[in-house]
């Protein structure tokens, strides 16, 4: 398995930076988090790449990609990431995001067409279909940009279970604690008032879940949004469900992106 290092250019110039294995004519990309980058996923190339083209890319402000953004916010990571189905000439492609990056893959699915053939969530998706308070928007905003520490670990205590192993929740603090606060309260700041449903709903390709249980899912109110839209939910797992239960995570994801083949 080959992993090789590459560079696309988004929209507005900046540099996107990504890696990518296997040689399959369908291409899964996967899209982290806020404060994540793509070594979330280096787990997911050895797994995958035999079957599928494995993409993961770091979204602006995050991991090696450029922070030299003027206008942020969900659209604008959209962009990174259709930014890299441009540059590998993707015809096939199957979004796959975490937290955060879910919704980007939303944005990105609408941008790319009929090049993206599915959608898969990995924890998120609980709340599809509401508008980001703009007042929660800026608190949140003003808490990373004051306090980036103390903010960042009272995240991470509500992403897992009070067991969660000490060595996996080092790794993920000591991962997300290179972002600059600046890009975070850009980041934060941009989500004010964006409406969750109102991309949903223009969506024409089937999402999946793959969520933790440490938030409930809904899966009927979801499909008020998403009509083909179906969730599997992994017992006494956390946010990154990819990094605490690797196996069951890729087997569930393969059994997605089959479906989506067969559908297609």
């Amino acid at each position: 398995m080959f992993v090789q290092n590459r560079t696309a250019r988004s929209l507005d110039g900046v540099a996107i930076a990504y890696s990518i294995s296997g040689t399959a004519d369908i291409a899964i990309l996967f899209i982290h988090g806020g404060l994540a980058d793509r070594s979330f996923w280096e787990g997911q190339h050895s797994a995958l790449s035999d079957c599928y083209k494995v993409i993961a890319l770091d979204l602006a402000g995050h991991g090696q990609s450029g922070e030299n953004r003027q206008t942020w916010g969900i659209p604008q990571f959209g962009c990174d990431v259709t930014a890299v189905i441009d540059a590998e000439r993707l015809d096939h492609v199957i979004l796959v995001g975490n937290s955060l990056g879910g919704v980007v893959a939303i944005e990105a699915a609408m941008r790319a067409e009929t090049r993206a053939i599915g959608v898969v969530g990995v924890d998120t998706f609980h709340d599809l279909g509401r508008r980001i308070d703009p007042g929660w928007a800026r608190e949140q905003a003003d808490a990373w940009r004051h306090d980036f520490d103390g903010t960042l670990e009272r995240m991470l205590q509500a992403l897992f279970h009070p067991d969660v192993s000490p060595s996996l929740l080092g790794d993920v603090r000591r991962r997300m604690s290179g972002i600059s606060p600046e890009t975070v309260w850009a980041m934060f700041s941009s989500f004010a008032g964006y409406d969750t449903g109102a991309i949903a709903r223009q969506l024409h390709v089937p999402v999946r879940c793959i969520n933790g249980d440490v938030y409930p899912t809904d899966i009927q109110a979801t499909r008020n949004w998403v009509e083909d839209f179906d969730a599997v939910i992994l017992p006494h797992t956390g946010h990154f469900p990819m990094l605490e239960y690797p196996e069951e995570f890729n087997r569930r994801l393969t059994a997605f992106g089959n479906g989506f083949l067969q559908i297609g």
